[in-house]
């Protein structure tokens, strides 16, 4: 199985960026921490970080045909961005939805997440477990389980 991780904005400030709310690891450490856990469970992942919505785009719309699945956390883009919804949805690779904190239980404009119609699932609130859950809930799909 071979899954794709996006990440939009901001996500490479990990460590840095609001530590009380996103955790002290960094970005290093999230890739490493998931190329490690996709190793155990024989998955081949690709990781892409970008804080330009375009690229997200552009990366999604490639996924076709090229993965079994997506894993995505699109910062601030998930509340307003219907361009990466629709390009979710067009490009017919199942996805995961994910956030570090818990985005519910945030401030009021956090609470809706346009870009989640696209996707299987929506995953928050466990930082870097997050995406653990999401690749595991991906290859469990893939496995019909």
């Amino acid at each position: 199985m071979k899954i794709l991780v996006i990440n939009g904005p901001n996500i490479n400030l990990l460590g840095s960026r609001e530590p009380e709310i996103y955790g002290k690891r960094d970005y290093a450490a999230l890739i490493d921490e998931l190329a490690d856990f996709a190793k155990k469970l024989s998955v081949t992942l690709e990781t892409f970080q970008s804080n330009s919505e375009g690229a997200l785009i552009d990366k999604i719309q490639a996924a076709r045909g090229c993965f079994d699945g997506i894993v995505i956390n699109p910062g601030a883009y998930t509340h307003y961005s219907i361009a990466i919804l629709d390009a979710l949805k067009a490009c017919d690779v199942p996805a995961v939805e994910v956030h570090l904190s818990h985005i519910a239980a945030r401030e009021s404009y956090r609470h809706q997440s346009v870009t989640a119609a696209g996707c299987i699932g929506q995953i928050c609130g466990f930082g870097f477990d997050s995406y653990a859950l999401a690749i595991t809930a991906l290859l469990n799909r893939h496995n019909g389980i």
